[in-house]
């Protein structure tokens, strides 16, 4: 790494003996709350670069910022076993993490799979959550986004170039993300692709969309209703995007009337999941995450 990254690479044995990944931004900076970023079922570290960024070099109550590459994502290991893709698994990894790194209590911040970690971590081990921010997901999962979000994983193209890899992005998403100009896209294409000598490919385990594979998209999928009623008590921002297919507007309701402090944002022009390092949503996930710590702080 070198400095003007901006942050550390940090490896790490699961309980299971993977070697697995994080990126840690401002190590050094304590006082205030830390941040765990866990992104989306494909995504990886590098969908938080942005919003790490600010975070960690805020003038005003800078954080360390830890964010995740899951087992089969990124710069971790691929598991042999297809099965330990879950989120009870990825869950015991993080908290290995965590350990790891001496952390006993965190802010998190979950991008769709990232949110159902979240979920878990709170039944798991519940003294972890010190606030939550869930990024275009709820309790309630709507068959309908998770398919679209199959059916693409598995005709995904295979670009030659950055530029074929952009603009196979924008005819996908396009529809669901008029709010994006250029540079949005090309963050994303980087955050999700790595370039070989094939082309530009998906950074995860191909062996992830087979996970998918046995849902039955024309059944209501199982909620979380029970795990999210244990977060009452923590501090959380629930951030929609408008065009949303995974998160609807009747679930996000029912949240919010779950959790009657739950602060929420959504972003017009966007929809699964809303870029967390546009539409001034650094500076409103910074000033929540501010809010929560005084006011725990104060009791």
């Amino acid at each position: 790494m070198s400095s003007d990254q901006g942050f550390s690479d940090f490896f790490y044995r699961a309980p299971d003996g993977l070697q697995l990944h994080a990126r840690i931004y401002g190590e050094a900076n304590s006082g205030a709350w830390p941040v765990v970023c866990l992104p989306g079922l494909t995504r990886n570290a590098r969908d938080f670069h942005e919003l790490a960024l600010y975070l960690s070099r805020r003038a005003d109550g800078p954080r360390k910022v830890i964010a995740f590459d899951y087992r089969g994502r990124g710069l971790s290991d691929h598991d042999p076993d297809v099965g330990h893709y879950n989120v009870g698994v990825e869950a015991g990894d993080v908290l290995a993490a965590l350990s790891a790194l001496g952390i006993e209590q965190a802010a998190f911040i979950g991008t769709s799979r990232g949110g159902l970690i979240i979920h878990v971590l709170g039944a798991l081990k519940p003294a972890v959550l010190k606030a939550v921010v869930l990024n275009d997901i709820g309790p309630v999962i709507e068959a309908e986004g998770l398919a679209h979000i199959r059916s693409y994983l598995e005709r995904a193209p295979k670009p030659k170039t950055f530029a074929e890899a952009v603009a196979s992005q924008r005819h996908t998403h396009g529809g669901d993300f008029p709010g994006l100009a250029e540079i949005d896209w090309a963050r994303m294409v980087a955050a999700i692709l790595r370039e070989t000598e094939a082309g530009w490919v998906p950074d995860f385990d191909p062996a992830l969309v087979d996970t998918l594979a046995g849902i039955d998209f024309s059944k209501p999928l199982p909620d979380l209703w029970p795990q999210f009623e244990a977060l009452a008590a923590v501090p959380l921002l629930a951030i929609r995007g408008a065009n949303s297919k995974l998160l609807s507007v009747a679930t996000l309701d029912e949240m919010r009337r779950r959790h009657p402090g739950m602060e929420s944002i959504t972003v017009e022009g966007q929809g699964h999941a809303p870029f967390l390092e546009t539409g001034g949503l650094p500076e409103a996930i910074g000033g929540f995450l501010d809010r929560a710590e005084r006011k725990v702080r104060q009791k």
